[in-house]
């Protein structure tokens, strides 16, 4: 799951969308650097990550993707499910995505302090383009793909892996809304045990 998905399925409030966030960046034992809460959404976002690379349905998302290209489907998959909760944001959630967004890059600027170094930087990156909103786009992920293949160390075939989000849009949307219910009640139950 990339960001967007991460914040839907975490609970709402402040400390979970940070975690769920945090996710990403922080790695190996999570100790006590962060507030219990934050850490609890860290495991979270963990468990969530294995959730999602078992399910059936991105399995069958995994599959779609070329053989050239299947080396990097994890990368692929979560932007484009990202894609499709975006577009489709008001189907699964209350707030409207401009301000659920607004909302979320508030609280990264509020609590920037907290945020490794990394971090910071993509938090800014992140709100100064509404990474959130704009995966409504396809073509952004196109582009964010392309980015990500030009930072990645390695010679790699991500560049143009857009093409493959249209080449079988629809198969990866019913993957994707196969996919989005189990993993919110996953999460939700997740959540809970900690």
């Amino acid at each position: 799951m990339n960001y967007l998905a991460h914040l839907y399925l975490s609970p709402p409030d402040e400390d979970a969308w940070l975690g769920s966030l945090l996710g990403d960046f922080v790695k190996g034992a999570i100790g006590e650097r962060y507030a219990p809460p934050v850490s609890a959404a860290i495991r979270l976002h963990r468990r969530i990550d294995s959730f999602t690379d078992a399910h059936a349905a991105v399995q069958r998302s995994r599959s779609r993707i070329s053989r050239a290209r299947r080396r990097y489907a994890g990368i692929m998959i979560d932007m484009f499910y990202d894609h499709f909760l975006a577009r489709s944001w008001d189907e699964f959630h209350d707030e409207p995505l401009a301000a659920f967004s607004a909302r979320v890059y508030a609280l990264l600027e509020r609590r920037r302090a907290e945020l490794p170094e990394t971090m910071q930087f993509v938090a800014q990156r992140m709100a100064a383009r509404d990474w959130l909103g704009s995966y409504a786009s396809a073509a952004t992920i196109h582009g964010a793909l392309d980015r990500i293949s030009s930072r990645l160390r390695r010679a790699n075939r991500l560049a143009g892996a857009g093409e493959e989000l249209l080449a079988d849009y629809a198969g990866f949307e019913a993957d994707f809304r196969a996919f989005l219910p189990e993993a919110k009640a996953f999460a939700a139950l997740g959540y809970r045990s900690f």
